[in-house]
């Protein structure tokens, strides 16, 4: 019970709006149903999209936080990367283009909105819904990002589930705004094919959100250096040792949110013997380890500078 309350309050973002969305979808595919709103149906199919994208993120998480083993020696915690990468190709496909197709079709054959004061009380109801989780996304992405810029936050963010939720929410309170704006044109022009524009514009919102998620899912995917700050102190660990000459490189890359492998590359005094370098290496990675506990694995390579390749 501990480790289940535990992990729900670890992943609260995910489950909030999981929980948000799940009533949201259901309040739309009914009132669209009722009222014949063409914005209001790609609001649901954009609301059940997000469902599915939560379940694929928590299903990530457990995956990646699976051990090492003989086939992955340095874990599986890039699962959650691929699963990212998925949730962003189904924002696209199944939110920004059955949206995009729905409100094409809608325009082609209008047909009048039966019941606009469900649709607006739903929308309403949802917004605050998805005003709650996104505010919810807000705050543990505002925690994690120590100061830096919103963008520069998420661009350095090695955890996918964080800003995808907080872009989802962002998206669909934007999508709401819109739907409503369609809706009522529709309804104040006496032109149903002003729902269909809405739909349009809300797939094209969806859209972009996509592709900027994939774009950020691709580097992780890729594999990405680990925070400028650490590596600088890694690399000062190796300097101040009075038996390194010149540290070559420092490399590290994320095999998860919370693991990185770091490679190192440095020139260690000619005429230092075999074991006195093995018990320095030894505590060169103690002390290396101890900068952060998501450094799991270190290779120190003894290596002549001018036969390095430096970058």
């Amino acid at each position: 019970m501990a480790s289940t309350s535990a992990h729900i309050r670890e992943n609260i973002v995910l489950y909030g709006a999981l929980a948000a969305n799940v009533g949201i979808a259901i309040a739309k595919f009914v009132a669209a149903a009722i009222g014949g709103s063409s914005a209001m149906a790609t609001e649901g199919v954009h609301s059940l999209v997000d469902s599915g994208n939560q379940v694929l993120l928590l299903y990530g998480q457990k995956r990646a936080k699976r051990a090492p083993d003989a086939a992955h020696p340095f874990g599986y915690g890039r699962e959650l990367y691929f699963w990212a990468f998925i949730v962003a190709i189904l924002i696209f496909a199944g939110g920004a283009g059955i949206s995009i197709y729905e409100g094409i079709a809608h325009i082609q054959e209008p047909h009048p909105i039966e019941d606009t004061t469900l649709s607006f009380i739903v929308l309403g109801v949802a917004f605050l819904m998805e005003a709650t989780s996104w505010g919810i996304a807000v705050k543990e992405f505002n925690e994690s990002r120590k100061g830096q810029s919103w963008w520069r936050a998420v661009r350095r963010s090695k955890d996918p589930a964080g800003f995808i939720v907080l872009f989802e929410d962002s998206a669909a309170l934007i999508g709401l705004v819109i739907a409503a704006a369609g809706i009522g044109a529709s309804t104040y022009f006496g032109d149903a094919r002003l729902d269909g524009v809405a739909s349009i514009l809300i797939g094209l919102v969806l859209a972009a959100v996509a592709v900027v998620l994939a774009r950020e899912a691709k580097g992780l995917l890729i594999g990405e250096a680990a925070d400028p700050a650490l590596i600088a102190k890694l690399r000062t660990v190796m300097e101040d040792s009075p038996s390194i000459t010149s540290v070559n490189h420092v490399r590290t890359v994320h095999t998860g949110p919370d693991l990185v492998f770091v490679a190192i590359s440095a020139d260690f005094v000619d005429d230092l013997p075999m074991g006195q370098a093995e018990t320095l290496i030894e505590e060169l990675e103690t002390r290396m380890k101890a900068l952060s506990p998501k450094i799991t694995s270190i290779y120190i390579r003894p290596e002549k500078r001018e036969a390095a390749a430096v970058f």
